[in-house]
This record gives C-alpha cells, structure tokens and sequence, in this order.
C-alpha cells in the first residue's frame, strides 16, 4: 500500500528522528479534509487542526478576544475565524487578520508520519 503523500505547514522543522521528541499523534489525515477544522486536545491544550491547500496547519483553539472555540467558526484561504464576533486569525503562523482580538494565537509544529497527524505543542 502506497503512503499519501501530503504536505505540512511552514512549522515542520526538517528531518524527523525517528523517536517523537515531543510529537503526539492526534489524527489521522483522512480526519481533516481540505478546508476543514478539527478540535484536538494535545495533552491538555486545546487545538484546532487545519487543512489548506493540501498543508496542515495547528493553532491554538481559543480567541484571544473573549475565549471562543476556533474550531466552531470557519475557515476562508489561511483565515480562521471566530464564530463569537468574527475575530480572524492566519493559521500559518497565528497573526490577527482582523479584530476585535488584539493578540495572536500560538501556532504549533506539525507533521506526518504515514497517515498518522502528529503535534508538538511544548
């Protein structure tokens, strides 16, 4: 059986050990399709995971404007936003693409090991 091969965000560092180094599994590929957002809790730390343009992005999950859940908001282009007052917010990296949030979300390190999501959120 042939492995998918896929693409993942700007935060994938290079050569991946053979050991996890921190990594945890939280999906697997075919869990989040393009333009999708799904909810993961990465030992304790809510995350939003993201498909666009074929590459997997990790972001924290709550708005920095008032505590709202990303992942029950939308995804347009690179753009989270928040279902609560429509904060966006660049899953690249976490940056505020549009207020009322004032500060950015933490993006997290991702990559895939067969089919397997793997994040790394410390």
């Amino acid at each position: 059986m042939a492995e998918e091969s896929i693409r993942v965000g700007p935060n994938d560092r290079g050569p991946r050990p053979s050991a996890p180094e921190g990594f945890v599994t939280v999906a697997k590929t075919s869990d989040v399709p393009e333009g999708a957002i799904k909810y993961v809790d990465v030992g304790g730390v809510p995350v939003a995971l993201c498909r666009v343009g074929g590459e997997l992005f990790a972001v924290g999950n709550l708005c920095t404007h008032d505590g709202g859940p990303l992942s029950g908001g939308s995804l347009e282009d690179h753009a989270i936003e928040c279902p609560r007052h429509g904060a966006r917010f660049d899953v690249r990296d976490g940056h505020v693409v549009c207020l009322p949030a004032a500060a950015p979300i933490p993006s997290y390190a991702v990559r895939v090991e067969h089919d397997q999501i793997q994040v790394k959120v410390r």
